[in-house]
């Protein structure tokens, strides 16, 4: 079973253009950060910072493009800085969510086991709408998201070939790069995501 462990963002802009961030220090491709953007009329586009990240990303989820830029991801306190191709972002994380205090209680081991993460799809599916815990991740792979904290992303500035994206607003509508989405309100969740052949 392949493992990545850290994070992943979603955050929506005003002009329609919506950002996944993932954020992956462990990961058996070492640690990166790509970025999954879909723009207004539904563009879906991967930027990947290596062929090998592009290859394997673009192999689990669905894009119209897949883009091979540098990605960098750095953070000052509670605010991130992103550089990724055309886009960049400065997002602000907000205090932990109750969903935050409820995902922090439950044991490691527990919230990355594949059989916890099944059993709690459903429950995933009505606290946050268009979220899914386990799916399809292509060529018969089985992928199970173990989520651990959420904090929601409270401001942003966000920019495309160098033009605003417009303010903060929710993932809406929601993105369809794969079997589940992002939650609706932007959020940073700490999250393993476990991929079983």
């Amino acid at each position: 079973m392949d493992r990545f462990d850290g994070w992943i963002g979603g955050l929506g802009t005003t002009s329609g253009l919506r950002l996944v961030i993932g954020h992956w220090p462990r990961s058996p491709l070492g640690s990166f950060t790509d970025v999954m953007v879909e723009h207004p009329d539904g563009h879906r586009v991967l930027l990947a910072p290596s062929a090998a990240v592009a290859e394997f990303v673009g192999a689990t989820y669905t894009f119209d493009e897949v883009r091979h830029v540098p990605v960098d991801l750095r953070s000052r306190g509670d605010r991130f800085f992103l550089t990724a191709g055309p886009v960049a972002s400065t997002f602000t994380l907000g205090r932990r969510s109750a969903l935050g205090l409820l995902l922090r209680a439950v044991p490691w081991r527990l919230a990355t086991a594949p059989w916890w993460i099944a059993t709690i799809d459903a429950v995933a599916r009505r606290v946050l709408p268009g979220v899914r815990t386990v799916g399809s991740a292509g060529g018969g792979r089985t992928e199970y998201y173990g989520a651990q904290d959420l904090h929601r992303i409270v401001a942003a500035e966000t920019s495309l070939d160098g033009a605003d994206a417009g303010a903060l607003r929710p993932v809406t509508p929601p993105v369809r790069f794969g079997f589940g989405s992002t939650p609706t309100a932007p959020s940073w969740v700490r999250i393993t995501t476990s991929i079983a052949s």
